[in-house]
């Protein structure tokens, strides 16, 4: 075979392999940030990546689009919090709700399975609760719909896993119908956990003007009961 059958099982593998040597034989011809951030950044064909200014961004962004056109791969659906950056961008190359630059407010984009607003540039939650068995296979699969790899809601999910806890240690079959105390409980946390989708986030952590960081500090606090654990960085 001359190329890779995509779905294969060692695909991303040879993806992200491909990309790496792309960056790796880029150096000398584009600046250091570019090709350390398509090392870096790339989540299997997402590229997200967070610069200090307008202007670095456009550099930024055109010398992507030509290194990874360079070497076969062309970067589509481009978005940014910054109308200057997004009309940078050539409109056949933009994400499809940002081809019109007269937009009079920016769309809500999802990134990496994670809403955001790009006007506000804050993360938030959309959630769509369907109508499951109440059975402890219907509350694992409800769980299972709200999306949050980074854990901002993990509180406000907290209960419903303490719900399925309490199932597990009753032993109770996955298509059993859930005793009347669980099932209580879960109807009311299904009509209060609806209210994450006025919770907002912002994407970027320093403020605005913040300037440049001279030193960092990561601090991580965790804690432990018997209905549950957590951590918080």
């Amino acid at each position: 075979m001359a190329v890779h059958v995509f779905g294969a099982v060692s695909s991303p593998s040879c993806v992200n392999y491909a990309l790496r040597k792309a960056a790796e034989n880029a150096k000398g011809w584009y600046q250091k940030a570019v090709c350390d951030t398509i090392r870096r950044n790339f989540y299997v064909d997402d590229y997200l990546v967070s610069v200090a200014t307008n202007s670095e961004a456009i550099l930024h962004a055109k010398d992507t689009r030509n290194l990874c056109k360079e070497n076969g791969f062309r970067l589509t659906k481009w978005m940014s919090n910054e109308r200057e950056v997004n009309e940078s961008i050539p409109i056949c190359e933009r994400a499809k709700n940002v081809k019109d630059v007269d937009l009079t407010i920016l769309p809500t984009e999802r990134t990496l399975g994670v809403l955001w607003s790009a006007e506000s540039d804050e993360f938030r939650y959309k959630i769509n609760l369907s109508s499951k068995p109440t059975t402890r296979r219907g509350v694992l699969s409800t769980l299972g719909s709200i999306y949050d790899p980074l854990g901002y809601v993990s509180p406000a999910i907290l209960p419903a896993k303490q719900i399925l806890q309490e199932l597990c240690r009753k032993k109770l079959g996955w298509d059993a119908q859930i005793p009347e105390e669980e099932s209580k409980r879960l109807s009311k946390w299904m009509s209060e956990v609806s209210d994450l989708e006025i919770f907002r986030i912002s994407r970027c952590l320093k403020p605005h003007g913040f300037g440049s960081q001279i030193f960092a500090q990561m601090h991580h606090f965790s804690d432990a009961s018997e209905l549950g654990y957590g951590t918080a960085s």
